[in-house]
């Protein structure tokens, strides 16, 4: 590909193979000596293993390997999962329960891991699986949200995992006593299943003394961090990849049980074990999404100015504490938890609770999407019960761009933004509603209109590397920290290299997803990847320059400060002589200057970036049957500077859909026993093409000051502000029918049920 503009919407690169079926996931590429890994799971949500009988399995035809957690303890490896632990409000520790890799002696969820088999075929391993026999002394399933019930573990007899709190409660009261006007409200966040495109799989090998594992993952660093510590081994003898990855969703990021038991099972049988879950047993063990409910109140003055907002939230944990613990959960709900709005004072608690359900992922456990699904929820009702315009409701309590840095309630500092001019741009384009309602209306319609204005912060591991490599054929490998799952990553750091090298994008291939390429990355996750990643290539390429200048001022008979580099070639002031980057590698390896080849930087941002926007949604409902539907939608979003704007209206569209497929349709739903009733595509309604509406989108970019780039991330964003676009815009076409709590997911019969009867039966 020839040069081009910067910030052009390039097409992406990697879709040539995906589209032609020569994507490379992990059932694409088993080892023919490769045995086949099956998990037997508990089939019941909660009781006490009395018998657990290996032997038939043991015996069936094919299998070569049974474990439970006896037998995997017995390989001399740390079996207890980690995780994290907050303190709270009292200062004392949460609640830390160990959670095995296979369970010990009771099982806390339908699904949870039993034992391992290992086969020569898949098939042989599953129907050695049918073969285990397991009794066990049922108990009383715990599924609500309130503290008590059956005690799922010794160290929390009342199921609180943790009760955690943060700002001045003190002075947010007092807030509140002088407040001229306070609303409240309840606020359920619904349960969704990360139904990626592609379901959890691993494999690992073991020659030489050397451990590879693969796997479908958001990162291989960690990973290998983690086998290494649970195995006991030196890092460098672990090798961990992850080949392209069809999803992930944050739920990606934690090492699984399955993952080290597959390892341990190719380590004593010295020959790879390749596993991959079917759709079910995902739905059954993956991570799950949210499961909140929020008591918010807000105070204001006489003018309808913000002076406090408390939230009070349960959060759904299941039945073990998050892998990377509720310490990343509270972290992320803090860092937007006042969104955009100028506010003194605030208090946040957040329950933690133990239920018999698998594990509340812990990016979506209580973070950004939750915490303004919550606000916005609040403000919306704000200005129905204060009788003020939700527009300009905002407006009077955005943060005003000469306020920048603006350091939060919550001590976040936000480093750029000028919300009103967003908010402005919406607007003017989605005029015309109140015409389209009384259209609507004379149909038998209604149609309602809702506002999110979003804010989320972006960074996780603040640190990641790059490493660039000139070949000897004339074309550029770049090494990479992040990996991708669908984003589009090789199109953007290859479009971004690109520009600043001169290399055409098709003699530059993007490396990812191998341990042993670079010393550590961060891998992907929230929405850190592109602004780190090129960061630290921007700091491979001033460092691969620097090595390159006085090599090149020699050539050129001229001084190394008279030599520049203008994203294209080398120069100076009275000298000829000007290559390329590609032509300078030939003459360095021509004069046996190999470590002019390869250069690697690791950088670290001091701070976050907060991208932000305005949805704007309009559903359409209609009054006989409850059917909601999404009629249009809009956002305008801040994010930054653009690599590519093609790729972040991909990952707006992206997290639009998530969002409507919770807000209308998605909703996982457990039995009195437990048992998981939408464990099935049949069951669970993830949402379809033409439930989609055209979706809008507009780049309204106001740098950000924290990262050379400028840049503030996108990955989660639509996903942030679709929740409660869509639900205040139910909110809305339901508010004239005398319906005042409207809550996800709005089903047909749900809705149905709120214009009927204004309120809905219990789930």
């Amino acid at each position: 590909m020839d040069k081009f503009g910067k910030s052009q919407p390039v097409k992406r690169i990697e879709d040539q193979r995906f589209l032609t079926g020569q994507g490379q996931y992990i059932d694409d590429d088993v080892p023919g000596d490769a045995l086949f890994a099956a998990f037997f799971r508990s089939p019941v949500a909660h009781g006490k293993i009395a018998t657990l009988d290996l032997d038939a399995a043991r015996e069936a035809d094919g299998v070569r390997l049974v474990m439970a957690l006896d037998d995997l303890s017995a390989s001399g490896i740390d079996t207890v999962l980690n995780a994290a632990i907050v303190t709270n409000r009292d200062g004392s520790k949460a609640a830390a329960p160990d959670r095995h890799m296979l369970a010990k002696d009771r099982v806390r969820f339908v699904g949870e891991p039993v034992a391992v088999v290992v086969a020569e075929t898949q098939a042989q391993a599953r129907d050695a699986v049918e073969l285990i026999w397991m009794e066990t002394n049922d108990l009383p399933a715990k599924l609500d949200l309130d503290a008590g019930g059956e005690t799922l573990h010794e160290e929390a007899p009342d199921n609180r995992a943790f009760d955690w709190g943060m700002g001045d409660e003190t002075a947010t009261e007092a807030a509140f006593q002088d407040a001229v006007h306070t609303v409240e409200l309840n606020v359920a966040d619904n349960r969704a299943i990360i139904a990626s495109i592609e379901p959890r799989g691993c494999r690992a090998s073991w020659s030489d003394g050397r451990l590879h594992v693969a796997y479908s993952g958001q990162g291989v660093w960690a990973m290998r961090g983690q086998l290494a510590q649970k195995l006991k081994m030196e890092a460098e003898a672990i090798r961990v990849t992850t080949p392209d990855v069809g999803g992930g969703f944050g739920m990606k990021v934690m090492p699984y049980p399955e993952y080290f038991c597959v390892a341990v099972a190719a380590m004593r049988l010295g020959q790879p074990v390749h596993w991959m879950s079917d759709r079910s047993e995902a739905m059954l063990s993956d991570h799950h999404g949210r499961d909140l409910t929020s008591f918010a109140e807000m105070a204001f003055d006489a003018d309808h100015r913000i002076t406090a907002y408390r939230v009070h939230s349960k959060v759904n944990l299941g039945a073990y504490n998050s892998h990377f613990g509720q310490a990343i959960q509270t972290d992320l709900f803090s860092k937007v938890l006042m969104g955009a709005y100028d506010v003194q004072t605030t208090y946040l608690r957040v329950e933690g609770v133990y239920t018999n359900t698998t594990q509340v992922d812990a990016y979506r456990g209580a973070g950004r999407p939750e915490a303004i699904y919550v606000l916005e929820r609040i403000l919306d009702r704000a200005a129905r019960e204060l009788g003020v315009d939700p527009w300009e409701l905002r407006r009077k309590n955005f943060i005003q761009p000469e306020a920048f840095p603006y350091k939060t309630a919550t001590g976040e500092t936000y480093d750029a933004g000028e919300f009103d001019m967003v908010l402005t741009r919406a607007g003017e384009q989605v005029q015309g509603f109140a015409d389209r309602k009384a259209a609507d209306a004379k149909r038998g319609l209604i149609r309602g209109q809702g506002l999110c204005y979003y804010i989320e912060s972006i960074l996780g591991d603040p640190s990641e590397n790059a490493k660039i490599e000139l070949r000897e054929d004339g074309t550029v490998n770049l090494y990479v920290g992040t990996q991708s799952n669908g984003q589009g990553h090789e199109t953007a750091y290859t479009q971004f290299l690109s520009g600043q090298i001169g290399v055409p994008m098709d003699q530059i291939t993007v490396i990812q997803g191998d341990s042993d390429q670079l010393p550590s990355g961060g891998g992907t996750g929230g929405s850190r990847s592109v602004t780190l990643q090129g960061t630290a290539t921007l700091a491979t390429i001033d460092v691969m320059i620097a090595a390159f200048t006085p090599y090149l001022a020699g050539k050129m008979g001229v001084e190394e400060a008279d030599v520049s580099f203008d994203h294209e070639t080398f120069r100076a002031p009275g000298s000829n002589l000007t290559p390329t980057l590609i032509e300078a590698a030939e003459m360095a390896r021509a004069d046996g200057r190999t470590d002019l080849l390869q250069h690697e930087a690791h950088i670290t941002l001091e701070a976050r970036s907060f991208p932000n926007g305005a949805h704007v949604a309009e559903i359409v409902i209609d009054s006989y049957t409850g059917e909601t539907w999404v009629d249009r939608y809009t956002v305008v979003d801040d994010f930054g500077n653009l690599i590519n704007p093609m790729l972040a209206a991909g990952q707006v569209h992206g997290g639009v859909a998530q969002g409507i497929g919770q807000a209308l349709s998605e909703h996982v739903v457990h039995d009195a026993q437990g048992q998981l009733l939408t464990a099935s595509l049949m069951d669970y309604a993830l949402p379809r093409a033409v439930e989609i509406p055209m979706i809008k989108f507009t780049s309204a970019p106001v740098p950000s000051t924290t990262n050379p780039l400028g840049m503030k991330g996108c990955g989660e964003a639509g996903t942030v502000g679709a929740l409660a676009a869509v639900a205040n815009a139910v909110q809305d076409a339901l508010w004239d029918h005398g319906v005042r709590q409207a809550d996800m997911p709005f089903t047909p019969h749900r809705v149905w049920e709120l214009l009927t009867h204004g309120s809905v039966a219990a789930d």
